[in-house]
């Protein structure tokens, strides 16, 4: 099995959303900034990196903010596999769907720290209190969630594609179009800090598959990538060809 070289430890922003709403972006999200003075709000918690902040049987009674960092959000997919719902990077709030959950609701997900990590733990009581005193927070926070339910259904999207080709390249083009950092030397590459896990994990495919399909991409001249080099993404030439494929084809792969 041939070994995937691009970058495998490069870090980015948020990967998960989409452009779709790209405009929405313009918009005040919820962040540290919008909480009272330190101490006055919730406690701090530090994670050792692979320590997990919450499981899935764990009651969703608080919302968290990232102060140091780096956090994934986790789920499970039919075959057991994780799959990665969610990359959290400094000030941003996660476990926000205990707003959602009837008292008593379990997360389902799984919060693990990817890096030595301090976060902010408020209960669910305390911050909707301090949320119906300060309007400008409760802006913020429900554009917060608006914006995550778009992601989520563009990348709902996203998973019902059975064939690997289809799932992982439309994966690959709403990645670049969200955190792509262009290449001034080809306008038309888009360069993606992402790791070879990741794409996994976010496509809800097993490390093979990935590979044997990313090597496929790259044959066509679609993507490069090297060991010395971060994955990079011919958005034009991708999307074309994903636009000529039969959808019977990408219907009658299987092994994801």
């Amino acid at each position: 099995m041939p070994k995937l070289t691009f970058q495998q430890t490069a870090r980015k922003p948020n990967l998960l959303p989409f452009p779709q709403r790209r405009t929405c972006r313009t918009l005040t999200r919820l962040t540290l900034e919008h909480l009272p003075q330190r101490g006055l709000l919730g406690r701090q918690r530090r994670f050792r990196s692979g320590v997990n902040i919450w499981f899935p049987d764990d009651p969703a009674d608080r919302i968290y903010f990232l102060e140091r960092g780096e956090v994934t959000v986790l789920g499970v997919d039919q075959h057991g596999r994780e799959l990665l719902l969610q990359v959290v990077t400094q000030g941003e709030p996660f476990g926000e769907l205990c707003l959602c959950r009837e008292e008593g609701g379990l997360r389902r997900t799984s919060a693990r720290a990817a890096g030595d990590t301090a976060v902010l733990e408020i209960e669910y009581r305390a911050f909707l209190g301090y949320v119906k005193t300060d309007t400008d927070t409760l802006s913020a926070l429900l554009c917060t969630l608006c914006l995550r339910l778009s992601d989520c259904e563009v990348r709902t999207e996203i998973l019902a594609y059975r064939g690997a080709e289809e799932r992982l390249g439309r994966l690959l083009l709403q990645l670049a179009a969200a955190a792509a950092i262009p290449d001034h030397r080809k306008r038309e590459m888009a360069t993606l800090a992402v790791s070879y896990q990741e794409l996994a994990a976010m496509a809800a495919m097993s490390h093979p598959h990935v590979t044997v399909t990313l090597g496929r991409f790259r044959r066509r001249q679609l993507i490069q990538y090297s060991r010395a080099q971060a994955l990079q993404v011919n958005v034009a030439a991708l999307t074309s060809y994903l636009g000529e494929q039969r959808p019977d084809r990408f219907s009658s792969e299987a092994g994801l």
